[in-house]
């Protein structure tokens, strides 16, 4: 008796990935000297003595090795070999045809029918434990395969799961962060404020905002976190505490007199203090910079700090612009930093606009930034613009120079148009 052993059929060591071998010849003598070639070497085999009954087998238990001789009555092997690939089915089935032909034309319509392989009548063992070594390790591959594309479909499904619950936390926290803003637009009588705020991502590190000193002065800034997402915007949340526009008591902005009424600090010494609050309390590797401004609504005097921030544009009523200050020492780098207050004098028509740099980053199509000669320009040709239309129009000009509505940082303004009592 001719045998094929375990180790010669799987390789030593390894577990078998063929398990159940199907025999299909209308030759019982055929079957029977190769099923127990099979069944000693440790295979679960069946026999079939047609391909329609070898289809009906399929059907109820698919076989991993299907062995088919390729001469038989009613369905030959070929038409067998076809309704067996057609047939649904969890993993591979490898299909061997039993002919005694060797025609290359042969063997190509075999291959054509979606056979694998092919074993030469009458069977020779040398052939048949290649050929099984073929077909384990072609299944063991399929296996192999099938699982990692089974685990990574599942890490998929949980990572979209996972990206899922982030992208509604960040979506909720966007709008927690818009609303850090509380108002975009304020008329104080002599003067308008208006405000934008746009991230590039969900959230970002960008903040602007506005406060009332007295009946005569009030406060606006800009500031920009360093870098970008979720520790930036929780870093901006923190710091819109410190210059709160609802409780003046935790605005750092601002100290109280005797008799309670609050007043301003000048806004070099606000920068200071806010300077040692973040690397004395808050602990953190972000720095941000910051323009601060005090204004005087009587007489259009404002008295600004400009702490590594872009500098002010103001444009005056005859739609002219001019940059002030020259730049300084961003807040939260250098323990002990001192910042320069300065000054700038406001007519009546006179706007500042007080930007971030996300604007001045803007790329135009030949690849240039568009720097602050460009971002002059715009704001020339929005002279005619009003309040929250005028930076509207900014923030759409700005996309329309980019090609894109989603920036590579962070876009903010404060625009503060001084009419004059």
């Amino acid at each position: 008796m001719v045998q094929v052993t375990d180790n010669q059929a799987g390789g030593a060591g390894t577990a078998k990935a063929v398990r159940k071998v199907l025999v299909v010849d209308d030759s019982s003598s055929q079957r029977l000297t190769l099923s127990r070639m099979l069944h000693e070497a440790g295979y679960s085999v069946r026999e079939a003595a047609s391909g329609r009954e070898a289809l009906r087998m399929c059907r109820t238990d698919p076989p991993d090795l299907v062995f088919s001789d390729w001469m038989m009555p009613g369905m030959n092997g070929l038409d067998f070999c076809h309704a067996f690939r057609r047939m649904p089915r969890d993993g591979y089935g490898y299909f061997i045809l039993l002919t005694s032909k060797s025609d290359r034309q042969d063997m190509a319509r075999g291959f054509d029918a979606g056979a694998d392989d092919f074993l030469t009548k009458p069977v020779n063992a040398a052939d048949l434990r290649a050929r099984i070594t073929a077909a384990e390790r072609v299944l063991r591959m399929e296996r192999e395969l099938t699982e990692k594309n089974r685990l990574v479909r599942s890490t998929l499904s949980e990572l979209q799961q996972i990206h899922e619950a982030i992208n509604g936390d960040l979506i909720e926290a966007r709008k927690l962060q818009q609303s850090l803003v509380r108002e975009r637009y304020r008329d104080f009588g002599s003067a308008e404020v208006s405000m934008v705020l746009h991230s590039c991502g969900h959230v970002g590190g960008d903040l602007v905002g506005m406060f009332q000193v007295s009946e005569s002065q009030i406060g606006v800034y800009g500031m920009d976190v360093s870098g970008h997402g979720i520790s930036s915007a929780l870093m901006t949340a923190r710091l819109a505490g410190y210059l709160s526009a609802t409780t003046p008591e935790q605005n750092i902005a601002l100290f109280p007199d005797e008799q309670g009424r609050f007043h301003a600090r000048c806004p070099g010494q606000t920068a200071s203090i806010l300077n040692e609050l973040i690397l004395g309390e808050i602990e953190t590797e972000h720095y941000l910079t910051l323009l601060l401004a005090l204004v005087d609504l009587g007489s259009g005097e404002v008295t600004y700090v400009q702490a590594g921030h872009p500098p002010p544009l103001v444009q005056r009523a005859d739609g002219t612009t001019e940059f002030a200050g020259d730049g300084g020492m961003p807040v939260g780098l250098l323990g002990r930093a001192t910042y320069q207050t300065r000054k700038v004098h406001l007519n009546p028509g006179d706007r500042l606009f007080i930007y971030s740099d996300g604007m001045m980053e803007c790329h135009k199509s030949n690849g240039d930034m568009l720097a602050e000669t460009g971002l002059a320009d715009v704001i020339q040709g929005l002279r005619q613009s009003r309040g929250a239309d005028c930076l509207e129009s900014l923030v759409w000009q700005l996309a329309e120079i980019t090609g894109s509505d989603q920036f590579d940082d962070d876009v903010s303004a404060v625009l503060l148009e001084f009419n004059g009592r």
